[in-house]
């Protein structure tokens, strides 16, 4: 059973291919962390799935309703929490609340009961009387989460949950959306470019890049099919750059190799035979290795062989600003 359906989803924007014939399926309750860098179609594919974007061609189901022929419909089966926290700091906790109990049409003698659930369930019981004001980045973010849990949605879109958050207070939201998971056993779509994010907290991912989806799986077989370890060489420039990558690819362990400047990752199957040949190589082209290491994959790693590039947090909320001002400007 799946709780989400793409069938060769398009949206371009002009002569501007944001989402490019992509097809998946997420599965009815799992989490699904949807990775890319700014500009790959992550935000557009979750913009059109929300019903915010009308795709230019293909199709795509919630709950078994098509966004463009019955919106109202997943609508009423979805939540939505956006990256920039849409909270009204000057109304209390329990404020925001009411307010969202009454946008999403939740029945007045049930919203109290709700209230008072969710309130528990995100551990702010004892601030809901305080203006969001005077609430700190993770409790305005739990506030956030809550408002789009009110009306008990069989799918919650989750857009970069964690942004901007510190470290601990990250690892904080994890266990929240851990929990919600467990408390109300529904399907959760994620989109982030934390890739400890992805990896704790995901079932399986998808990676989107140029429009494109390049693979979809579980963040262990991701890893695993990596190889079981990952050699990072920074060299010095040579002229001598094109032999040793061709010699290094002839090598019997190494599975796959990928540059980024000065610095190559090697994705190797016996990182302790490979590395001696490594240095035997570059003695004999004369290639200066300033450093090496050994380690296991990650989903750096993982993203990195797909893309060709690592994902960076480029100031992200300000890109996805300017990016939703450009699509708005593409719209009208």
């Amino acid at each position: 059973m799946y709780s989400i359906e793409t069938k060769s989803l398009t949206k371009s924007f002009g002569k501007v291919i944001a989402v490019n014939d992509i097809s998946f399926s997420v599965k009815t309750g799992e989490i699904f962390g949807f990775l890319g860098p700014n500009g790959a179609g992550k935000s557009t594919t979750m913009m059109i799935l929300t019903t915010l974007l009308k795709p230019t061609s293909g199709q795509a189901l919630i709950s078994e309703f098509d966004v463009m022929t019955n919106a109202k419909k997943v609508r009423e089966n979805i939540g939505y929490v956006q990256q920039e926290t849409t909270v009204d700091e000057y109304l209390t906790g329990r404020e925001n609340l009411l307010l969202q109990a009454k946008l999403n049409h939740i029945p007045k003698n049930q919203i109290k009961q709700r209230i008072d659930e969710i309130l528990e369930l995100i551990e702010l019981s004892d601030k809901q009387n305080d203006a969001v004001v005077t609430y700190s980045g993770g409790m305005r973010k739990r506030l956030d989460i809550a408002g789009g849990l009110l009306h008990r949605p069989k799918v919650l879109f989750l857009d970069e949950p964690t942004v901007g958050l510190d470290i601990q207070t990250r690892r904080k939201i994890w266990e929240y959306i851990k929990k919600i998971h467990k408390e109300f056993d529904m399907t959760i779509f994620l989109s982030t470019h934390y890739m400890e994010e992805a990896d704790k907290l995901c079932d399986r991912i998808g990676i989107i890049d140029g429009g494109k989806i390049q693979v979809i799986d579980t963040p262990e077989n991701l890893k695993n099919a990596m190889g079981a370890e990952v050699i990072s060489i920074i060299m010095e420039n040579s002229t001598n750059r094109n032999s040793f990558l061709s010699k290094l690819k002839e090598i019997e362990f190494v599975k796959n190799i990928t540059e980024d400047g000065t610095k190559l990752t090697l994705f190797v199957s016996n990182g302790t035979k490979v590395i001696p040949i490594i240095f035997q190589i570059s003695s004999e082209l004369e290639i200066k290795i300033n450093t090496i290491s050994l380690t296991r994959p990650t989903l750096d790693d993982v993203f990195l062989s797909y893309t060709g590039h690592e994902i960076r947090d480029d100031n992200s909320g300000f890109n996805r600003k300017r990016e939703h001002a450009k699509m708005k400007r593409l719209r009208s």
